[in-house]
């Protein structure tokens, strides 16, 4: 049985941890708020943006733009946003567990040349560099205040990779946010734009494209990039926030319950150790009679 001053500084020590994680969970709450608020607000924008898209490219023919064209895709490209740092439960693993799934899948297929990870975040950076898997980008992690930027620069990159033949799908990894306990790991495709299922409507009607076609679709194509992945990280940010929430309230619950059965550790101990004096003078006192 350890001693009474070791299951005191044991106690101490437990504490301190259990402070530090409260803390960790009223910061990550507070900034779950905003995340939450962007991400709500940005969700309708999107997807409007992506049945627009999906509407035009649809009735464009496939050479009409080079992000609507289809080939065999060879070379693959993965976006795996992950965050910068951890303390946030399953969140960026179970994330780049998937993708790498989604490479494996594909190799054993025998569709793909190459599998090439774009990785957004330092957490899925170290995963994949691991496992020495093929990363050709690494970028820090996103904010709320640096998301847009981080897409933009996100969405040029994957353009020149699909226009030079560099890559010929891009797939996008990211967290959904769903609730402040749930958060899913989806992968969608990303490029080559997918058109909209075909309806008698869209087999009826026809656009009318002013200034061109060739000119909307130069303008509308790179923003719904820029749009989709901005969204993505932003459900990236929220869902990180929210595992790291619920990651640190199940640590500190977790602590309390420690220090619960370490208090009554010690008071046993204490209470053996005070009979055990007893005993002896007791037995100290006999003799001295006798």
């Amino acid at each position: 049985m350890p001693s009474l001053k070791a299951v005191r500084l044991r106690i101490a020590s437990v504490k301190s941890t259990q402070k530090i994680t409260s803390a960790m969970k009223m910061v990550a709450a507070a900034k779950l708020r905003r995340s939450q608020d962007a991400i709500v607000a940005a969700r309708p924008y999107a997807k409007a943006m992506g049945n627009i898209t999906a509407e035009v490219a649809a009735r464009a023919n496939a050479e009409a733009h080079p992000l609507l064209q289809r080939r065999p895709a060879r070379r693959v490209a993965v976006v795996v946003m992950t965050s910068d740092r951890g303390l946030c439960g399953g969140f960026n693993t179970n994330l780049c567990r998937a993708a790498q799934r989604l490479s494996e899948e594909k190799s054993r297929a025998g569709a793909v040349d190459e599998v090439r990870f774009e990785v957004v975040g330092r957490k899925g950076r170290d995963y994949f560099r691991r496992r020495r898997l093929n990363i050709t980008r690494e970028l820090p992690g996103a904010a709320g205040d640096t998301a847009l930027a981080r897409a933009k620069e996100l969405a040029a990159a994957l353009t020149e990779e699909f226009l030079n033949g560099t890559v010929d799908a891009v797939y996008l990894a990211y967290n959904q946010f769903k609730s402040v306990m749930s958060q899913r790991p989806v992968i969608e495709p990303l490029l080559p734009v997918e058109p909209a299922a075909a309806s008698d409507d869209a087999a009826t009607s026809e656009f009318l494209y002013e200034p061109g076609q060739g000119e909307i679709l130069d303008y509308i194509l790179p923003m719904y990039l820029e749009t989709q992945l901005h969204r993505a990280l932003l459900e990236s940010v929220a869902s990180e926030f929210g595992a790291r929430m619920t990651a640190m309230e199940n640590a500190t619950k977790n602590a309390s319950e420690m220090i619960d059965r370490l208090t009554l550790q010690y008071n046993r101990a204490r209470q053996a150790s005070i009979t055990k004096e007893l005993m002896e003078i007791v037995g100290g006192a006999e003799a001295l009679k006798g």
